[in-house]
Parts: structure tokens; C-alpha cells; sequence
């Protein structure tokens, strides 16, 4: 009885099927890896951990203007709008008004709006369509001296709070 060469038989080839895939696979991911840089890792993180301190100086000069401020989107007309609220010797004041909502994952969807409040700090400005995520929302005054940040997940929540932290006890 004479067999066949081993290239004809078909159990050899089924049993390198396996290894021959998990190799194409990892070529893949390696690819995939190599191509598309991960946005959420820092080159340079000591440089960022230092201007941590210059954000808290913002924070907290913001709590000693009394800020906070109320967003909301309205998907049916396609408008952000809020109110920036200060304390009443702050009342009256009208700057213009940095608005950026990041989005939690892909820094390309990132949105920056420029907007000017009226007397009573209410501003609206068209926004055709906010994604459905968590976005990280930062106010800040046209001179970036003070800022309100916070999270906001649309839909889920309509409108969101940013309020500044309380001032910190003076030290006697």
C-alpha cells in the first residue's frame, strides 16, 4: 500500500492552521501598535506635572472670585449655553469666555468655542451636534487667570455644575 507524500495529506496542513493564523494575528497587532500612537500616554510628564501647580493657582483664584458656572446642550436647536455666575461685587462684568469640552478619548473630537456673555454672564452659541460621551469641560477668562473645570456626561446628564472650590482658610 503505497501513501501519499505528506503535502497531500490534509491533517498536517489543519494542524499548522492554528500557528499559521496566531502569527498573521500578531503581525497585525504589532502593526497596529507600532502605527497609531496612544494619545493617552505623556511624553513629557515631568514638564506637565509642573504646571499642575500653575492650574491650582487658576483654581484658586477663581474660588476667591466666588465663579461657577451651568451648562446645558439643547440637541433639538443645537445650542450650548450656560451662565457664568460671580459674586456680587464681580456683577456687571463681561469678558469674553474660553469654552473647551475634550473629549475623554480622541483628541480630534475636541471642541474649543469662544463665547461672550451678557450682563447677567448668559451665553449661547450654536454647537450643530455634541457626541455622546464624557467630556471634560474647562472655562476659562479671557486672560486664562482663572478657570472652572469639570466632567460632564451627555446625554445622561442635560446640564452640568462647575463650581469653584471654596477659598482655604488663612493661617493664623
Amino acid at each position: 500500500m503505497t501513501q501519499a507524500p505528506w503535502w497531500k495529506q490534509r491533517w498536517p496542513w489543519l494542524l499548522m492552521l492554528g500557528p499559521a493564523v496566531v502569527v498573521v494575528a500578531a503581525t497585525y497587532t504589532g502593526w497596529l501598535a507600532y502605527s497609531r500612537q496612544d494619545v493617552l500616554v505623556v511624553g513629557d510628564y515631568y514638564k506637565q506635572g509642573k504646571a499642575i501647580n500653575q492650574d491650582l493657582r487658576r483654581d484658586r483664584l477663581a474660588s476667591s472670585l466666588g465663579l461657577s458656572a451651568v451648562i446645558g446642550y439643547d440637541a433639538t436647536q443645537g445650542t450650548l449655553s450656560g451662565q457664568l455666575r460671580r459674586t456680587a461685587s464681580d456683577r456687571g462684568q463681561t469678558e469674553r469666555l474660553f469654552v473647551h469640552l475634550s473629549h475623554a478619548t480622541q483628541p480630534e473630537k475636541d471642541i474649543q468655542l469662544v463665547v461672550q456673555p451678557d450682563e447677567f454672564g448668559v451665553f449661547q452659541i450654536n454647537l450643530p451636534m455634541l457626541e455622546r460621551s464624557r467630556w471634560v469641560v474647562l472655562i476659562e477668562g479671557e486672560k486664562r487667570d482663572w478657570r472652572l473645570a469639570g466632567t460632564w456626561s451627555w446625554p445622561a446628564q442635560r446640564q452640568v455644575t462647575l463650581q469653584a472650590d471654596l477659598p482655604e482658610p488663612a493661617d493664623n
